[in-house]
């Protein structure tokens, strides 16, 4: 068997049980690896769980972004708006498109996209003829952007929202699950292997919109459809198909599609583990300089990430100093995120450093503790231990 080198106690990783290989077992023993009944099966099944009417999987969520860009009529004519604090996936669809993108800073706090920079950015793009046609929002570690007021604002200034919740299956918004697209048109969920359920790679957008289903099926299998109703043909056999866009091959297997709805019944104990994790953290490391994850009142996290972030005015340690020291003694600490904005690619499109202070600040203070269900009780204590010893 292979084993992880590296990191002793990595920042997130795959809990995959003997029920999880049986089931990718049996499809590779049937007659269907690829487009057989499988991704059907679980399309419908996290449709089902989630609330929302239609569920289309593909092989990466970043796939899932740039479909639902697409379906969304996005072109080079139009702006997307995203937050700065993500990973490079949530602004690149657009730039997939062709679009121009530009970027939101965050709260304080919950490291979301701030709705008063939304509003302040929204005002003064309306005076110039620069709003932007699809916000993706990202529902950061886990927890939920304030999604009812980004409807109304989505409602008054004429944009579409693509909820980035690649950290949130499982989580809720005003007893809303995360996914339900009750405040999106889109929402886009990860199966990567350290996302809450995996597939390996892989994920899946949700819609309540049946076009716009329609159009990501076809734009996930190279714009064809096998749909009579939408076929040029007048009366088309029963073997015909045809393109009618210019699609992509991003279609998921049924062999990871059997992972995936095996990895799904354990959705509901993975998030509460992951929610005990974080409890404990947070009365673990409450005498430390550190600010711990704010959960607002109306929200459930699936906590994807624990994310702290270092009071370096009350301590004589430095962001890398504390981070370095934690990664030579085994812990695996991670940066969520380093702000897009900052990186070459983007900083050659004009972007600087100070568009986004507060993005900018969270990266240089922020360090994701590691949180997974197999995470044992001494292994998060050494966690602490660990960082007690360092900043004291």
């Amino acid at each position: 068997m292979l084993k992880a080198m590296g990191n002793t106690i990595p920042y997130s990783r795959q809990k995959i049980s003997k029920e999880d290989i049986e089931s990718v077992k049996e499809v590779l023993e049937s007659d269907f690896l690829t487009q057989g009944p499988i991704v059907p099966i679980f399309e419908k099944k996290v449709s089902d769980i989630v609330g929302a009417q239609y569920g289309v999987a593909v092989n990466s969520a970043t796939s899932a972004l740039h479909i639902a860009c697409l379906a969304l009529g996005l072109s080079s004519d139009d702006y997307l708006w995203t937050s700065a604090n993500s990973f490079v996936a949530s602004a690149n669809c657009g730039l997939y498109c062709g679009s121009k993108v530009s970027f939101i800073d965050i709260d304080p706090n919950t490291y979301n996209i701030s709705l008063e920079a939304l509003k302040m950015k929204l005002v003064n793009a309306e005076k110039n003829n620069l709003l932007p046609k699809v916000i993706v929002t990202v529902d950061f570690a886990g927890q939920s952007c304030q999604m009812d007021e980004i409807k109304k604002l989505s409602e008054k200034y004429k944009f579409k929202i693509i909820e980035d919740a690649s950290h949130a299956i499982g989580g809720k918004y005003r007893e809303a699950k995360i996914g339900s697209c009750k405040f999106s048109d889109i929402t886009i969920f990860s199966f990567h292997p350290v996302k809450i359920i995996t597939t390996g790679e892989g994920g899946m957008a949700l819609t309540n919109d049946s076009e716009l289903a329609e159009l990501m099926s076809q734009f996930r299998s190279h714009g064809i459809t096998r749909n009579k109703e939408l076929m040029k043909r007048k009366d088309p056999e029963l073997y015909h198909y045809e393109q009618i866009n210019l699609g992509f091959n991003y279609r998921m297997s049924d062999i990871v599609a059997a992972l995936g709805i095996s990895q799904l019944s354990q959705l509901v104990p993975f998030v509460e583990k992951r929610n005990q994790i974080a409890k404990k953290y947070n009365e673990l490391l409450i005498d430390l300089p550190l600010k711990l994850p704010t959960i607002k009142d109306e929200c459930f996290s699936s906590f994807h990430l624990y994310v702290v972030r270092l009071m370096t005015e009350k301590c004589s340690i430095t962001h890398k100093e504390l981070f370095h020291t934690l990664r030579n003694r085994g812990i695996g600490v991670n940066l969520h995120y380093e702000p897009i904005h900052l990186h070459p690619y983007y900083a050659n499109m004009g972007f600087k450093r100070g568009d986004y202070p507060e993005s900018e600040k969270f990266s240089s203070e922020a360090i994701s503790l590691p949180i997974y269900v197999s995470l044992s009780d001494s292994e998060q204590n050494q966690v602490v231990n660990h960082l007690y010893e360092i900043i004291y």
